[in-house]
């Protein structure tokens, strides 16, 4: 049973472009539909989350406090390292663990996770590495993709009974 998912950002639950205003303040989009399927998973089912990224932005801090997502892990070079310290923390195992990442600062995170999932338009070289290539693209409902197929692994078939 999957208990925990770990999400990259730029390319997952963005879709990878950094847009800059005038002032130099970075702006990234995220999926509604993601942000749905991740509070459903942290809220409704009260399993944990994180985030381990490269990049540090306070935009990411904002989006995980709105869908629920308490362990944020920024400026990451070691991606691999900090998800070992945080399955150790949380005492779980490599198959209670799924991620989704798209390049190849993913890698070690996908060497970890029995589930590794990836959008559609990652990085060709990670394909190898994947469990699940998923349809949708990164920041396009990829994680929401992501999400379902494992509350299908895990015998919970459909995200709508949560708001029926």
């Amino acid at each position: 049973m999957i208990k925990l998912l770990v999400f990259d950002v730029d390319g997952t639950l963005s879709d990878g472009k950094v847009y800059y205003t005038q002032s130099g303040e970075e702006i990234k989009s995220f999926d509604i539909r993601d942000g749905l399927a991740i509070s459903v998973w942290n809220r409704y089912l009260a399993r944990p989350s994180a985030i381990i990224t490269g990049r540090d932005s306070q935009i990411v801090r904002k989006r995980a406090a709105e869908v629920g997502i308490e362990h944020i892990f920024m400026g990451v070079e070691n991606k691999a390292e900090v998800l070992r310290n945080l399955l150790a923390q949380l005492n779980l195992a490599d198959s209670e663990v799924a991620c989704i990442g798209d390049d190849l600062n993913d890698l070690g995170m996908f060497r970890i996770c029995k589930k590794a999932y990836m959008p559609s338009n990652g990085a060709k070289a990670l394909k190898k590495y994947a469990y699940k290539i998923l349809k949708s693209r990164g920041g396009d409902g990829a994680v929401r993709e992501m999400i379902e197929d494992v509350l299908k692994l895990n015998g919970d078939k459909k995200l709508e009974k949560y708001f029926l």
